[in-house]
């Protein structure tokens, strides 16, 4: 089946909001074995939707809908719906007695205008919604399928999820695994993975994030999936830190950690707590993650992480030793196994001589300290630097820390092999 999606919100057009909606429903329906041929935007009149509806009829053998189901006068979908099919909107009794009921429930005043959710275009199957209040729709016009969702994610997902996908799943849906990887280029990868490209049956899709890059692999069979995948992670190697649909780089790194009975502490500079955050968003975080320290002004790097006053008056705060020693400050006072640390300059200005993108990681553990200095892609438009330079040194260093301990762990399992080879001899 091959439908088209179309997201009605003026705050998308111009640019207050990211269409996140398309992107998931693609992906979703890909899965589902549904073609997806075009995605639009229109902004909230009745004549652009209607256009946009009436186009993409034209072309496709469906249309998704979302957005512009909500209680507010420029929620007009559901009029431009009625209009194309030449009926009038009939409100519906059940839909209405849940907006009075959680209205009374919350103690807030009923207006008017919050019973334009219970309106339905005449013909049309009101679709249920588990996550919220506004119902999709679904009807018929020029012969095809047309579902209109609420563009609240979470409400349009739940009625995807429950109704719409079952009822569009192809027969033969494609097997899909997506490869999560961290530190390498898309190009780097696009080379390495060559050979997994050339595969009957495969196709390959790189979506790339600051510093990392998640691998797509649609193949034609569960079976062809699976050999496919194999062959990548052995071509990828230690660059493939999951696979799977929601696995994070912090849950990756957790899960390394734990396996070890290990715990790890962070001293942070110039992302302010964003690498701890990473490392607390998945549950169960609290048996690993020790703690961290948000060290921004240079003093409080030695006041709090022990970093020797000498070396921040002669090199600065952005110096590898000295992330080495703020690694170290957190591991000793955190009582952690493991200690990891960041500083450096995200900008909009140079910080002691050293440009915008200069970032230093530090990594210590029973083993030893290190200390490594990723290269960072900058964008040519100076006012997003600041944030992706912090937003990729939070993935490098996750990267660092997973490769030590992956590191440590060979070596382990190295010498556990010597020693059963000595047994055996």
């Amino acid at each position: 089946m091959r439908v088209e999606l179309l997201t009605v919100g003026d705050e998308l057009l111009i640019g207050d909001i990211v269409n996140g909606n398309a992107a998931w429903m693609g992906e979703e329906l890909t899965r589902a074995g549904v073609q997806v041929v075009r995605s639009t935007v229109v902004g909230d009149t009745l004549e652009a939707i209607g256009e946009a509806v009436a186009a993409a009829l034209d072309r496709a053998d469906g249309l998704i809908v979302t957005g512009g189901l909500g209680p507010t006068y420029d929620d007009l979908t559901r009029d431009a719906l009625a209009l194309l099919a030449g009926v009038k909107l009939i409100r519906d009794p059940e839909t209405e007695a849940a907006i009075r009921e959680r209205s009374t429930r919350y103690g807030v005043r009923l207006r008017a205008s919050a019973l334009r959710m219970a309106d339905l275009p005449e013909g049309s199957v009101k679709l249920p919604n588990p996550a919220g209040t506004a119902p999709g729709i679904r009807m018929e016009l020029a012969g095809k399928p047309v579902y209109a969702l609420p563009g609240v994610p979470f409400e349009m997902r739940a009625i995807m999820t429950e109704t719409v996908l079952p009822e569009l799943r192809g027969p033969s849906a494609p097997a899909v695994l997506t490869l999560r990887t961290a530190g390498v280029w898309e190009t780097v990868l696009a080379g390495r993975l060559a050979p997994v490209e050339r595969m009957d049956g495969v196709a390959l899709a790189y979506l790339p994030d600051p510093a990392r890059v998640d691998v797509r692999i649609t193949a034609e069979s569960a079976e062809t999936l699976r050999r496919a995948v194999d062959k990548a992670r052995g071509l990828l190697g230690q660059a493939v830190y999951a696979e799977g649909r929601v696995t994070t780089l912090g849950a990756a790194v957790l899960d390394l950690l734990r396996e070890r009975d290990e715990t790890v502490a962070v001293a942070e500079s110039l992302t302010g707590g964003l690498l701890g955050a990473e490392l607390t968003t998945p549950a169960g975080s609290s048996a690993v993650f020790r703690g961290g320290v948000t060290a921004y002004a240079t003093p409080l790097k030695a006041a709090l992480l022990g970093v020797p006053e000498d070396l921040l008056a002669e090199r600065g705060a952005v110096d590898p030793d000295v992330a080495i020693a703020m690694a170290e400050g957190a591991r000793e006072r955190l009582g952690a196994t493991r200690g990891l640390a960041v500083t450096g300059v995200a900008g909009p200005d140079p910080q002691d001589g050293k440009p915008v993108g200069t970032v230093h990681i530090g990594v210590c553990g029973p083993e030893g300290s290190r200390s490594f200095t990723p290269t960072l892609t900058l964008p040519s438009d100076g006012s997003r630097a600041r944030s992706l330079v912090r937003e990729m040194t939070v993935v490098h260093a996750l990267d660092l820390l997973r490769h030590e301990v992956l590191r440590v762990a060979m070596i382990r399992e190295w010498e556990q092999d010597q020693e059963d080879l000595e047994g055996l001899s």
